[in-house]
């Protein structure tokens, strides 16, 4: 991964390294810890080693929401996911004990490559934009293709239902980390759960399927590693490709947006052609409809009331947080408009 980088003091260096000591032969003595920035989820640091590198990833410290930050089901997926077609970082450890750094964590593969956190991909060129949204579009069509019970996941989740158990659960959540009152959210959620559709589908879901946890090679438009199975699941295929597409549904202003951009001169393929190439890639018949997109922005936005709460607390991942904890008002409008205009 790259990113800007920060100090990693907020580690217990000497615990760290003693726990390291011996396990890894990859990374050899722990000389160096930085903490990556740029994402609003789990800790991310850099360890260097006197051998090579690697990435620690830990829950955030404080009181978290039951069933957030499952850094275990990471480390379970990954693991599952190694020999596949996926392309996804090599863990090497698991560790449940928070004496050692304050968490449970996992460290895994250190994978050079680049991160795009805007969707308008501002520093490519046309070709290359094209080539990134082709590649990204390519690991969805190949997730959803893993035989998940030959990779070891029976255990992952259960067959079908994956809507009904989704409503579920973000509501629950929006219940627990909501810090004001939102209408429109309250909308959209009465409405997903009156229009409940039937799904008996089941295929690896990895529920954050956006550009920026995609780690692409550092010379070429290529995806070397899907990162950040915070959220992964057995879910509903839809439920990816239609969050996947959120960009199309959220302006440059909205975490990176292109709602509102000249897409043809970018590059960029407009919804329904990237949707066509997916559709063709997975072999599917049926396709994303109105609840799929209302669903993806709902979660968003109650995702984003989480990072809102923890921001709050004083416990947030990023420095950020504050700002972007904001933007559960604009993903919750989007999708209360959207169910108004198609459904």
């Amino acid at each position: 991964m790259t990113a800007e980088t920060a100090s990693g003091a907020d580690l217990d260096f000497p615990e760290l390294s003693g726990f390291l000591k011996g396990r890894l032969s990859a990374l050899g003595e722990l000389r160096s810890v930085e903490r990556l920035t740029g994402g609003q989820s789990n800790p991310t640091y850099r360890l260097r080693g006197s051998v090579g590198q690697a990435v620690l990833r830990k829950q955030p410290s404080g009181d978290i929401l039951p069933s957030a930050h499952a850094v275990d089901r990471e480390f379970q997926v990954l693991s599952a996911l190694a020999d596949t077609r996926v392309p996804v970082p090599r863990v090497w450890l698991f560790c449940d004990d928070p004496t050692v750094i304050g968490t449970p964590f996992y460290v895994m593969e250190y994978v050079e490559g680049r991160v795009f956190h805007d969707c308008a991909l501002p520093t490519l060129g046309r070709d290359e934009r094209a080539a990134i949204y082709d590649s990204m579009n390519d690991v969805m069509a190949r997730l959803h293709q893993v035989d998940w019970r030959a990779a070891g996941l029976g255990d992952f989740g259960r067959e079908g239902g994956y809507f009904t158990r989704q409503m579920r659960r973000w509501s629950r959540q929006l219940e627990l980390s909501c810090t004001r009152v939102i209408p429109e959210l309250e909308r959209v959620r009465d409405w997903l759960t009156d229009h409940l559709p039937e799904d008996t589908e089941t295929t690896v879901c990895h529920g954050d399927l956006r550009l920026g946890n995609l780690l692409f090679a550092p010379d070429a438009p290529r995806a070397v590693a899907l990162l950040d199975w915070e959220l992964s699941t057995l879910g509903h295929p839809l439920a990816d490709v239609a969050f996947n597409c959120i960009a199309y549904h959220s302006t440059p202003e909205e975490y990176g947006g292109l709602l509102g951009l000249h897409l043809d001169a970018l590059g960029i393929p407009q919804e329904a052609d990237y949707l066509k190439r997916y559709y063709e890639r997975s072999g599917r018949s049926d396709r994303v409809g109105p609840f799929h997109l209302a669903f993806s922005l709902f979660r968003f936005a109650v995702i984003f009331e989480g990072i809102a709460a923890r921001a709050k607390a004083g416990t947030a991942a990023a420095e950020n947080a504050e700002r972007v904890g904001a933007l559960s008002v604009a993903f919750a409008r989007r999708a209360d408009t959207l169910i108004a205009e198609r459904a």
